[in-house]
Formats: structure tokens, sequence, C-alpha cells
């Protein structure tokens, strides 16, 4: 009897167990920052779930799970310029899934749409770096290059599936033809050159200037005092000079006209 017993609640555990395998395998868990999307007999669902678990039958659907967070696709290619040179540049296109239109991007371009985003890069990238100098790729004009390849990739992204956002495109590690390179650094230096002089020239300007106004401004001041100095303001200020020597103890030699002393000198 206790045989039989032990033997039953081995098999109620065999059973226990077994359903747990089945029921967990009929689930998937929805992480944060993904989202999931049913496939039944090789439909899909056009209903996303978002963080939790989904339940599903494992012999006839599955369930497939895409990020909804931001991804970057890191590449380097040689991009074309105007005149015709090759620029090496580090790419990296930021784009994100929107979350209710993941079915729509699956069934138009697959699991594989990174690739797909690439392709779309690669002729975007070409078509837009052909219009702009090499030059322009390494100094401000690289936003506005960014810019427009971004625009090109999302029109014709659009065209083939909606639902991924791009985000934006950054061309890092820009690296000109050696020559060119060259010839930029001489031309920025050049540059530098020309505004240091200009910087020295509009400085000894300056001090010119101000030499001229000083000048003007002394010329000016002895001219008003030439102009004060009438005979009678002379004449006053004379008597007044005797009139301080007068107090003095030393000896005195003045020559006079008889009409205004002058002082020659004075020892003691």
């Amino acid at each position: 009897m206790v045989g039989l017993l032990k033997e039953s609640n081995m098999k109620i555990r065999v059973l226990i167990y077994v359903g747990l395998i089945v029921f967990l395998s009929n689930c998937a868990v929805i992480r944060p920052g993904e989202a999931g999307v049913k496939q039944t007999l090789g439909k899909l669902s056009n209903k996303v779930s978002t963080q939790g678990t989904m339940f599903y039958n494992p012999l006839v659907s599955r369930v497939i799970k895409e990020s909804t967070q931001t991804n970057n696709i890191k590449l380097i290619l040689n991009l074309p310029s105007k005149e015709g040179l090759s620029v090496n540049s580090e790419i990296s296109i930021l784009y994100r899934l929107e979350q209710n239109k993941i079915p729509s991007v699956l069934e138009n371009l697959g699991r594989d749409y990174e690739s797909i985003i690439t392709s779309v890069f690669r002729s975007a990238s070409s078509d837009v770096c052909a219009k702009f100098f090499a030059k322009d790729m390494h100094s401000g004009m690289r936003a506005n290059i960014e810019e427009e390849i971004k625009v090109k990739m999302k029109e014709n992204l659009e065209k083939q599936a909606d639902g991924i956002e791009l985000i934006a495109v950054l061309m890092k590690s820009i690296q000109l033809p050696r020559g060119l390179a060259n010839s930029i650094e001489r031309k920025l230096q050049a540059e530098q050159d020309a505004m240091r002089m200009k910087f020295v020239i509009d400085q000894a300007k300056l001090e010119a200037d101000r030499k001229i106004i000083d000048a003007k401004g002394e010329r000016d001041a002895q001219k008003i005092l030439a102009e004060g100095l009438t005979k009678e303001i002379i004449r006053i200020r004379s008597i007044e000079a005797f009139n301080k020597l007068s107090e003095s103890p030393n000896s005195k030699v003045i020559i006079t006209d008889g009409k205004a002393p002058f002082l020659i000198a004075g020892d003691d």
C-alpha cells in the first residue's frame, strides 16, 4: 500500500513538472525597451505587446521581439566629393523603430532591416556628398551635409516601409586626401597670418591716431596760452615775480629798459 502511494505521488510530481514546462514554453517575456509581435502560421499580428508576458501556442506560433530603443549603426565609408575625391569617414546612423509600426517593418523589410537602412544610406550619401567639395565635409558645412543625407534617407525608406524613425546621421573622423589636407592647413595658416598682420596694422594706426590727437591737443593748448598772454598780463606777472624776489636775502642782478625789469642772475 505504501509503495502504491509513493508511486502515485511520483506520477503527480512528474505531471506537475511537465505542466510547468509546457506552461513556460507557451509564454514569452517582453522586457523594458522591447516590443513583441506574435506570428501565427507565418502571419504577423497587428497587435504589438510591450513589457510583460505574452502567451502563445509554440506548435503554430512564435513571438518576435524587437528593440524600441535608439539604435546605432556604425559604418566606415569612402564618400565621393564634387571634385571627384574620396573622403574616408566613420558614420553613425541613429534610428528607432516606431512601436505601433513594427509589424509593417517586419512584413516589408524582414528582420534584417538594418541592412536596408545601410543600403539606403550608401545611396543617399553618394548623391548628397557629390554636391559638396571635400573641404566642406571638414568644415562648418558638415552639419548641412548630415541633414541633407538624413532627409534623403527618410524619403527613400518611406517608399519601402513606414515605421523607421531616423534620429540623426553623424559624420565622424573625417580623413581628407593627404594633398588636400596639407593644402587646407597651409590656407588656414595663411589666413591666420593675415589676420595677425591686420591686427598689428590696426594697432599701429590706433597708436598713430593717438599721437596725432595728443599733438593737436598740445598745439591747441599752446595756441590758447599764447593768445592769452597779453602785454598787460606779462607786466603783472613780472611785478609779482619781483615782489617775491625782493623778499629773498640773496643778491640779484637785474636788467631793465626802464619799463619792465628782467631777472638775469642771482647770487648769494
